[in-house]
């Protein structure tokens, strides 16, 4: 069995972490918790990878069994997105497996935690937001701010956060495996395993298709609007979101190159990427570049 400090190292990290997820660091430590596992199994053989799994799982039911589901939780996308490391596959290619592993057991422990446990997700979040209003609907607060929270305004919001619970999936999973790359990445090369980095900013670029995804968003939009069932209200509060951050992604790659073809100062394209997620037409310019040749036209030479 292959063993080494470094990966003893690891476990305990993974154990750590995992132990944190029951207190109120969860909230931070959530992103981290693929780190530890992609790096093993990365860096190990699978028999090696199990075995150093097999303490951590001691050491967390001598705490409690709910933290084994949790290790299962995190440790199967982390192979997932490890084993494309193994593979060499491209940096995206274990973003998007990855956060798609995690994406699925996110639904999937919302499905059996709905069907066997009778979880009510609406309730809850219907309470977590009315908990959190609480201070505004209190009487002196709107004396003092002049300020007057209605209990259906409560309802709207609690309704709204109910809607968005599909792209926070999306987006959370996102964030967790990119948190993972960055990380794991430079430590795997460290380590003597060789991971892909992602391209450079300036070749960033969505598929066209997005385009006519946006049209499609707009459609879903007006049907929304028309009808009185939360369906389509549901799919276009979380299609219009991920279609936009798209759209920003791809302006972000468009400043870059406008940079790098232009020779500005290196600052320049971080600050109008920083620009995009604070100013919300620049992501036009990521439309028009998706719908016209703008970074064939600027690098074409003059006559």
């Amino acid at each position: 069995m292959k063993f080494s400090f470094k990966s003893a190292v690891w476990s305990v990290v993974y154990l750590l972490l995992l132990l944190s997820l029951l207190t109120p660091l969860s909230v931070l430590a959530i992103f981290f918790m693929m780190i530890p596992g992609v790096i093993l199994f990365a860096s190990l053989p699978v028999k090696s990878f199990i075995w150093h799994l097999v303490p951590v799982a001691i050491i967390l039911v001598i705490f409690s069994p709910i933290y084994l589901l949790l290790l299962l939780l995190f440790t199967l996308p982390a192979i997932v997105m490890g084993n494309a490391y193994k593979k060499k596959k491209s940096a995206l290619f274990a973003l998007m497996v990855g956060s798609g592993a995690m994406l699925a057991e996110y639904l999937l422990v919302l499905l059996i935690g709905s069907v066997i446990f009778q979880f009510d997700l609406s309730s809850y979040i219907d309470d977590v937001v009315r908990l959190t209003i609480e201070p505004l609907t209190n009487s002196s607060s709107q004396m003092v701010n002049g300020f007057v929270w209605t209990p259906e305004m409560t309802q709207d919001v609690a309704r709204q956060t109910q809607l968005m619970i599909p792209f926070a999936l999306v987006v959370t999973s996102l964030v967790m495996a990119l948190i993972t790359h960055l990380i794991a990445r430079p430590i795997l090369n460290v380590m003597g395993v060789v991971v892909p980095k992602f391209p450079p900013a300036r070749e960033w670029r969505m598929p066209r298709a997005l385009i006519w995804y946006y049209f499609l968003a707009l459609l879903f939009e007006v049907i929304s609007r028309q009808s009185d069932g939360s369906y389509w209200t549901m799919i276009a509060m979380n299609l219009s979101p991920l279609i936009n951050l798209g759209f920003m992604i791809q302006a972000i790659g468009f400043f870059f190159f406008l940079s790098h073809a232009k020779k500005w100062n290196p600052v320049v394209p971080y600050l109008l990427a920083a620009a995009v997620f604070f100013i919300g037409p620049l992501r036009i310019i990521g439309i028009i570049d998706l719908a016209f040749p703008l970074r064939e036209a600027i690098s074409k030479p003059k006559r």
